[in-house]
């Protein structure tokens, strides 16, 4: 998995459970003293009201990705 930051904005995340489209990748989150991505953040909830807070937004940590596609990623949540 060698994937840009940047590149995670086009992809759609799916969690493989249940099936549910989670929405595109809002934003990541890293480790600064080792430059590794530690989170994936997804918005939540009503995508309306999210533009002001981001109290519904669906972190997921980089361990509970399971495959990263072209277009893709599958998570286990």
């Amino acid at each position: 998995m060698s994937e840009k930051g940047l590149d995670f904005k086009h992809k759609e995340v799916v969690n493989i459970n249940d099936g549910k489209r989670l929405g595109y990748v809002q934003d990541v989150c890293a480790d600064l003293e080792t430059g590794m991505i530690t989170d994936i953040i997804v918005p939540g909830g009503n995508k309306v009201i999210n533009i002001f807070s981001q109290a519904n937004d669906i972190t997921i940590p980089w361990n509970k990705i399971c495959c990263i596609g072209e277009d893709l990623i599958l998570v286990d949540i």
